[in-house]
This record gives structure tokens, sequence and C-alpha cells, in this order.
């Protein structure tokens, strides 16, 4: 066989094997139920430390759990398409929160309809009576979504079922008489997080209603009461409600305890199209009541956001996280719908955010959410280098040949000049992250980053009020092949933004205009990819 030939040859069979992994499956495929890891995972774009499915669509993450040692993520996904379709639960389950197996899909659609978002507990106690051996299921409670009520005109068309599984979530059977909770004639009345609530001994789930939230309550999971509504008071209303969660937080550096409330909105983000705000109150198993201070900043429309880039929506924090780790551990869909189908990813489309501890803090100007990457990152880091203090009076080189990567630099507060960060590769595009003391704003400005045909929605610079005072400039970046992620001031700004770059960024620099820049320290770190 000749050279050219065996070119041919090679190329053939590449292309057989591209054009069977993008077949759709209606069934359970080998891409998500071999068990097995699918490589190799270096297309163009795909995230290298992020969490993204195999092939196919994926939106918001679901049936966050805990359990033996597992951490189970289940997510909207669609099987046949990269864009959204008849939704089902895919799975997977992670050691360390951090390194991932792909598991064969959990929950199909059926005759109620197709499987919305919704969360998973462990019944411990066994109260729904549907665990075997004398231990609890695994419950999964989640909006049952009929496309052909919906069609009809009909306003009852999401309404909400379980499912248990008795083998550490490996299968699923579904209630016999779902739905459990049937619509009182709501449209968008959606997405189930359940929690056990000790003080009264009961579940608790709280879910949207176009909105506002609503909280029922239940002694078995099976049977449920509704016991009160929030919000319509409250927060942003320029969009539908979706995806709530409801988790007491221990205060920071005190014992003191409040609860938190997650709210998506789509839209009204702040930069634009989806986002998630925040509340801060108490509850007594069956009332959502807000603080004080905290109700202040929420009236006439106002928010408080957990993320104020664009691309971080449907979060929600792991259950079952045993008390004596004793985080809240948040996960969010690192896309936006005002562009989430139409983003240039081929075979496989949207990834996570990196799993962060939402840590509540009480200062002077109130109770706020600071978010920080999970600890367990660290283990990802390799060839670590530190900077030395400097007076930046011309654009600095900090990192090369590096496409993931952390960086955390530290900067004396500027009177008047703009700290810019600049990710950049060999096409001559980039990215600039920075803060701007005129304005007290952190950016985030992809114009330059890469492809942005695909919608007018995308590319611009996206930006963060701060309202802290802060004595210096704390970035800490998270880099991987499209994607960036902000923590600033120890957590308390954040920003995620996505980005589709060719090459991907594997460069930065810190980028000098007037007054010269006083880094005080920083650190630079490789991240390992997961698959």
């Amino acid at each position: 066989m000749t050279i050219k030939s065996i070119s041919l040859f090679i190329r053939i069979c590449f292309l057989a094997i591209l054009i069977s992994s993008c077949k759709s499956n209606s069934s359970p495929g080998p891409l998500l139920n071999s068990g097995k890891n699918i490589g190799p995972y270096n297309e163009p774009y795909r995230p290298q430390y992020h969490f993204s499915p195999p092939a196919h669509w994926m939106n918001d993450p679901n049936g966050m759990v805990y359990l033996d040692g597992e951490y189970h993520l289940f997510y909207q996904y669609y099987p046949d398409s990269t864009v959204w379709g008849p939704m089902h639960w895919g799975h997977a389950v992670s050691q360390d929160l951090i390194h991932w197996e792909h598991l064969p899909i959990a929950l199909y659609p059926d005759s109620l309809g197709y499987i919305f978002s919704g969360s998973a507990v462990i019944d411990s106690l066994n109260t729904s009576g549907l665990g075997d051996n004398g231990k609890g299921p695994m419950i999964a409670m989640y909006t049952s979504h009929s496309s052909e009520k919906e069609k009809s005109g009909s306003t009852q068309f999401e309404n909400q079922s379980i499912a248990y599984s008795n083998d550490r979530g490996r299968t699923w059977k579904k209630y016999k008489d779902n739905p459990v909770i049937s619509n009182p004639g709501i449209r968008d009345f959606r997405d189930t997080k359940v929690i056990w609530h000790e003080g009264t001994k009961k579940w608790v789930v709280v879910f949207a209603a176009t909105d506002h939230l609503t909280i029922y309550t239940s002694p078995d999971m099976k049977h449920w009461t509704h016991v009160s509504d929030f919000g319509k008071e409250y927060g942003n209303h320029k969009g539908v409600w979706e995806c709530p969660d409801l988790f007491p937080v221990l205060v920071e550096n005190s014992r003191e305890v409040k609860w938190v409330l997650l709210q998506s909105i789509n839209p009204g983000g702040p930069n634009g199209g989806s986002a998630t705000q925040y509340f801060v109150g108490d509850f007594d198993g069956k009332k959502f009541t807000i603080d004080p201070a905290f109700e202040n900043k929420v009236k006439h429309g106002n928010a408080v956001w957990v993320d104020q880039g664009k691309d971080n929506y449907a979060g929600v924090t792991w259950s079952g996280i045993p008390a004596s780790d004793g985080r809240s551990i948040f996960l969010g869909w690192m896309s936006n719908w005002q562009y989430a189908e139409k983003v240039p990813s081929t075979t496989w489309r949207s990834a996570n955010t990196i799993p962060r501890e939402l840590i509540l803090e009480k200062s002077t100007y109130g109770y706020r959410l600071k978010s920080l990457p999970i600890k367990e990152l660290d283990s990802l880091e390799t060839n670590t280098r530190t900077l030395p203090a400097a007076t930046i009076d011309t654009s600095l080189l900090i990192m090369e040949h590096n496409p993931t990567a952390r960086l955390e630099l530290t900067f004396k507060k500027p009177r008047l000049e703009t700290i810019t960060i600049r990710l950049s590769n060999t096409a001559g595009e980039y990215c600039d992250i920075g803060y701007d003391p005129a304005n007290q704003t952190y950016f985030i400005d992809r114009d330059h980053a890469g492809k942005k045909d695909f919608s007018n929605d995308f590319s611009g610079r996206q930006v963060a009020k701060i309202d802290y005072e802060s004595s210096d400039i704390k970035f800490l970046l998270l880099l991987d092949h499209a994607s960036v992620e902000l923590f600033a001031d120890r957590g308390r700004c954040v920003m995620t933004a996505i980005f589709f770059p060719s090459p991907p960024f594997d460069k930065a620099e810190i980028i000098k205009t007037n007054e010269s820049i006083a880094l005080i320290e920083g650190k630079i770190s490789a991240l390992k990819r997961i698959w």
C-alpha cells in the first residue's frame, strides 16, 4: 500500500468514527451506557477540567446528592441532538467532584411528559416506604412536562413526580401514583428542590411558579400540602423564575445560622439573558422570611446575584453533604439561554461551572454570599510558580503555553488606572478581564475572543458593580479551553464567561495604559485535564 493510500485509508476510518459518534440514539447508546469515560475529549472548545457530557445537549444540573462516598450529578439531557429537545436525566458520579464517570441515562420521558429539572435526596428513614432491605431509597423529585397539554393551550402541563432507586442510583423506578403534586392552574410550575427539615420532621419542596416561589411539605414524599409562597414583591421579575434552592448556612466566623434562597431567572440577568439571584433570611419549616437588612437590597425589582457574568445559570447545591464536611457546594450550567443552542461546539453542547463553595459573610454592608472554587481543585495544580512583587510600568507577560490554568494575582488598589489581565492566543484573539476603579466595577470583555457571529447577544463587555470596600484587588482566574471564571476579592464578586477562540488562549499578560500598577504577589499553576 502506498503512503497516499495509507493516508486516504486513515482519513476514511476517522470520518467513519466521527459519523458514528454523531448519530442520534433514542435508546441508551454506548456513549452514555458503557460506564467508562469517553475519550479523547479533545474536540475544539471542549473543556478539559470542567464537566461536560460525552455528546449531545445538556443544560441544568439536577438531582445533585451525596451517598456513600459518591457525588451524584444528574442533568437535563437530550440524547438525540445538540439542541434542546425532549428532556431526560443524564447521570455521572464522582468521588472528588473533579473527576467524573459517565453512567447510563437515569430517567426517560414517559406518558406524563418530559423529565424537567428537579433534585434528589436520601430518604434515610424510609419515610416513603419505597426502600428495600431496611435501607431508605434515593428519591428524585422532578417536573413532568407534557408538551401535548402545553400545545393544547392548557395551563396545567407541568406537575411534580418522583422516582426512586435502591441500588445507589444505578437503576430507577417511577412512583406508580405520579404526579405527587398536581398543577393548580399555573404556567411555569416547575423545578423542584427537596430538603429534609429537621425541626418539623418533614420534607420541604420549593419550586418556581412563574413569578414567585411556592413551598410544600410532606411526611413521606408522596403526599404534599401547600404551606406558603415567597417572592412576588422581591427581586428581579423581568423573566420567568426557575430552579430555586433553599438551604441553611452557618455565617462565616460565627455561630449564627441563616437560610439562603437561590432563584434563577430568564431573562433578566445583570448583563442580559439568564442569571441567578439570591435572598437571605430565616425558614421555620413552612415560611421563608427575608432578613430585614437584606430586604432593602431586593425591593422595587432590585436583585443580588450569585454570579454577575453571563454564563452561570440554574445553579443549585448538593444534598446530603456530611455534617463533618458542612460545605454548601454549588454547581451551575455554564451558558446563557440567549445563545446556548447556537454556540459553535459540534458533537456536544454545554459544560458546568467548577463546583464552588458558597460562604455567607456578614459585614457592614450586610449578608452576602461569597463563592470560591472547591478545595478539591487543588489536586489538579502542577508546575506552580510565584510572581514577585513588582511595579508594572509596561505591560508584563506572566504566562505562556498554558491553556488550562489557575492565576492568583493581588494588586494594590489603584486610584485611576484600570487593571487589565489579557488572555490571548497566537491567532491574535484575546479576552480582557479587569478592574475599573473609576466605576468600581470588574469586567470581562470578550469582543475579540474568537467566534461570535452566531449571536448578537454574545460579544461585548460584561460588568459587575461592587458594593463593598477592599484594601487591595484580588483576582483568582480559572482558565479552560472555552471559559474563564473570575473570583474577585476572595469570592465577593464572581463572573463567569464562555468564549470560542481558535486556538485556545494560552498566554496571559498584565496590560498597562497610563499609571503604573503595583503587583503585590502572584501565583500561577497549570491545571491537569480530568478526562
